[in-house]
């Protein structure tokens, strides 16, 4: 278990966190979002004991990062993945990491095959592709076998096998009842691998919910109907709680009401249905509509 309790780091006058608190529980994936400046970066970081925090403290399993006598074997860290000496081999840096625990060089030889860098793992990690240097970070941090991992943007310059396997393989680490910290900007694939998302903006936590009861409560459902008598649809459905969008001639976009209640009032009315859509709201949807306020960086919309 992480646990972060006010954690804020301030650097001269700028507040980078501010009284972060929150709790990532073992057996389950929480997804770590946020906007660019967010914060995310810097609170891990305090986890694992590379900034010391202003005010607050963060544990693993009820202790401090610095008070772990085997890290690698407690807690697997992804932050910099080209945080490598760029002169030594793939294997040679892994056989570095692990001879400081004692960490056998067959685990080192089965990270290698499971990070899927085999073919590589004699070249100078200086000369690695982004995706390559990712493979070798993730295989640092499993290194140890670790019950916690603590993952930044692991799938940074994958392809979409690597990315599906990262996917899975963290899956599968909480499945074990492992502990599992993860961010990423891909919501898409957030959406498939988290069960849990902690959200920040300008420093602070603006959500820390399962995500299905964050999609809910940040996004609206639609159903779209397509019918050729889409006026007297809409005259069937509305009330003051029904938002109805006309986007084309026979095409009815409707908030308020559930698809099946649509169904039989068009069916009292004799109204042809030819189509009629439920679309739920997306993670992406909700994070927009959470972070909307907090995007330090942002860009013009294109119109």
């Amino acid at each position: 278990m992480i646990t972060a309790e006010g954690l804020t780091k301030r650097f001269g006058d700028k507040t980078a966190v501010q009284d972060v608190s929150f709790t990532v529980k073992p057996g389950s994936v929480t997804g770590f979002l946020g906007p660019n400046g967010a914060g995310k970066s810097t609170t891990m970081r305090m986890i694992v004991g590379l900034d010391r925090p202003t005010s607050g403290r963060a544990t693993v399993a009820g202790r401090e990062y610095r008070r772990l006598r085997a890290p690698l074997t407690e807690v697997g860290v992804l932050l910099d993945a080209k945080a490598v000496h760029t002169g030594r081999t793939a294997r040679n840096h892994l056989r570095a990491m692990a001879a400081t625990h004692g960490i056998p060089s067959t685990r080192v030889d089965e990270v290698i095959d499971l990070a899927g860098i085999g073919s590589v793992s004699r070249k100078r990690a200086g000369g690695f592709s982004l995706g390559m240097g990712q493979r070798l970070g993730i295989a640092s941090a499993l290194l140890g076998d670790p019950h916690t991992l603590i993952l930044d943007e692991p799938v940074n310059g994958l392809d979409p096998e690597g990315v599906r396997w990262v996917r899975q393989f963290v899956r599968h680490a909480a499945s074990e009842g492992r502990t599992v910290l993860l961010s990423s900007h891909l919501m898409s694939e957030m959406a498939q691998t988290a069960d849990h998302v902690i959200v920040m903006g300008r420093g602070q936590v603006l959500a820390d919910a399962p995500l299905e009861e964050l999609v809910r409560a940040w996004t609206v459902n639609t159903v779209r109907v397509r019918t050729p008598r889409a006026a007297d649809l809409a005259a069937a459905v509305g009330g003051p709680s029904v938002e109805i969008v006309s986007t084309a001639p026979d095409l009815l976009d409707i908030v308020g009401l559930p698809a099946a209640r649509i169904g039989d009032l068009a069916a009292d009315r004799g109204i042809p249905l030819h189509e009629l859509t439920p679309t739920t709201g997306s993670l992406e949807e909700a994070y927009m509509a959470l972070t909307g306020d907090s995007v330090e960086y942002r860009t013009k919309e294109i119109s």
